[in-house]
């Protein structure tokens, strides 16, 4: 029984203008946000390197450290009381070289204070070049 005869009936309908001003919100923001994108990057200045400049003559320090922190520099035991001693026989076996490369060989089981004892008596003495070795797992 229909008691409305004279009554039409309103379709529902879905209102866009109201989604597109938010689409359109969205849009400016994503717009301006990625513009300053490029600032927010990081500034490096990469080294450069030349091959007509290498020095011939430079030798590296090997200094090695077992895991009862005993030292030794190029082979030679050393006798250690001290980061400044240590220090002091890193420029003697370094002779005239100005900032010789040090090469860290520690044993597995020696302690890290042992090697950032190095590193340390590498800094006093003035050297900035210093690299690890490591040897590869058997498979």
């Amino acid at each position: 029984m229909n008691f409305q005869r004279g009554r039409n009936r309103e379709e529902p309908e879905i209102n866009l203008i109201p989604m597109i001003d938010v689409l359109l919100v969205i849009l400016i923001f994503m717009m301006v946000t990625t513009s300053y994108a490029k600032f927010s990057e990081l500034q490096i200045n990469l080294p450069q390197a030349g091959g007509a400049t290498s020095a011939a003559n430079a030798q590296p320090l090997n200094v090695a450290v077992d895991a009862s922190a005993n030292y030794a520099i190029n082979s030679k035991g050393i006798n250690f009381n001290g980061i400044n001693s240590l220090s002091e026989a890193l420029k003697k076996a370094a002779g005239n070289q100005t900032d010789p490369t040090i090469v860290i060989n520690a044993d597995a089981k020696a302690t890290h204070q042992s090697v950032v004892n190095i590193m340390e008596a590498a800094r006093l003495a003035g050297y900035t070049h210093i690299t690890f070795t490591t040897q590869n797992q058997p498979n």
